[in-house]
């Protein structure tokens, strides 16, 4: 049985991962924390930690789980640059899988995104997000993965090539560009869709969740998979065997 610790309790993920570590016959609850108890204390009885806290407090979780020894999966967005290096560099140390999104469907997604790009790269391409209007950060860091694998594939540059949003007099859509378009209200789980247009036909493919427990069970399918990993950054497509 892996124990696991759970941060950012007090928030919706928080406790769909809880749910979802307690379904999960192979995982049970170490501890639970939020941000301003002692991290230390509450990674102690963990074999893992599962974040979906804020990424301000990613700092003092690396520390902690780097000084403990504990393996983490990540699971917040809308982090820093700084805040990215610094993970990479706890990886160093301990096994971590960080991804922007744990669904299946989501990740499948991505996997999908890059088949299609790699045919469709001379259309013009949109990304579309939808998410409650209690969410934080924008774009979603599933919308921005995303784009970040169009560029990936086309040789676009995230900082310069990709558009957020539209106002007054832009000009003509430059073919070399990538739309990005976020939509906030009520309670939606979140809605993707990355649209691909030229003349005459447009292909969009689509996820959209309604329920936190996907992306809450695939965070426990990530933490259970890591358990005999050395150290190392990981992501959801590894624990899913997409890039074997």
């Amino acid at each position: 049985m892996m124990k696991i610790l759970v941060t950012g309790i007090s928030g919706r993920m928080g406790q769909t991962v809880k749910q979802a570590v307690e379904l999960n016959p192979a995982a049970e609850m170490a501890s639970t924390h939020d941000v301003g108890q002692d991290i230390a204390a509450a990674m102690q009885p963990a074999d893992i930690a599962i974040d979906f806290s804020f990424h301000g407090f990613t700092p003092e979780l690396l520390a902690t789980a780097v000084a403990q020894g504990k393996p983490l999966v990540i699971g917040t967005t809308g982090h820093t640059a700084e805040e990215k290096a610094a993970i990479t560099e706890a990886a160093r140390q301990i096994p971590i899988v960080f991804a922007s999104n744990y669904s299946v469907g989501v990740n499948t997604l991505f996997w999908l995104t890059r088949k299609a790009t790699a045919i469709l790269k001379d259309y013009d391409i949109e990304i579309i997000e939808m998410h409650h209007h209690h969410k934080l950060d924008a774009p979603s860091g599933t919308a921005r993965t995303l784009a970040e694998v169009v560029c990936d594939v086309t040789g676009l540059d995230y900082e310069k090539d990709v558009m957020h949003g539209r106002n007054g007099l832009v000009g003509a859509r430059p073919q070399a560009q990538i739309g990005m378009h976020s939509m906030r209200g009520g309670d939606v789980v979140g809605d993707h869709t990355v649209m691909y247009a030229t003349d005459g036909e447009r292909v969009e493919l689509t996820h959209k969740a309604s329920s936190r427990m996907t992306f809450a069970s695939g965070a426990v399918r990530a933490a259970l998979w890591l358990a005999d990993k050395p150290a190392g950054l990981y992501t959801m497509q590894d624990v899913l065997g997409f890039n074997d």
